[in-house]
């Protein structure tokens, strides 16, 4: 890859540089590189109730959740501690005791 941000629209890859522009082929988005970096540097993630989430924080879950691919659910209240936060649409990553590896969205879970 190039190394370019993506999309901030659809999260395409794709991107390339036309001039100071980005421009996304998939959807046409255009925006500027200063917008960008800027954009990077300001990403802050939130629990469900507005906390700022950072790595290696502990959270509870607020609602079961279905494991994609299996019939196991991970009840509500369950903690979760030492969270990485990611980009994406899962944008923390744990392990969770009894089941593994996961990948949660920040609006399913809040600070403990």
């Amino acid at each position: 890859m190039s190394g370019l941000p993506p999309c901030p629209q659809c999260h395409a890859d794709y991107t390339y540089e036309d001039g100071n522009q980005l421009i996304c082929p998939q959807c046409g988005h255009e925006w500027s590189k200063d917008a960008a970096v800027a954009a990077e540097e300001k990403r802050v993630w939130k629990d469900a109730y507005g906390n700022v989430l950072t790595d290696g924080d502990s959270v509870t879950l607020i609602k079961d959740l279905k494991i994609k691919g299996s019939s196991s659910v991970v009840k509500v209240g369950t903690k979760v501690k030492n969270i990485r936060l990611i980009e994406g649409d899962h944008d923390i990553d744990c392990k969770i005791d009894g089941i593994g590896a996961m990948q949660l969205k920040s609006e399913f879970v809040k600070k403990a």
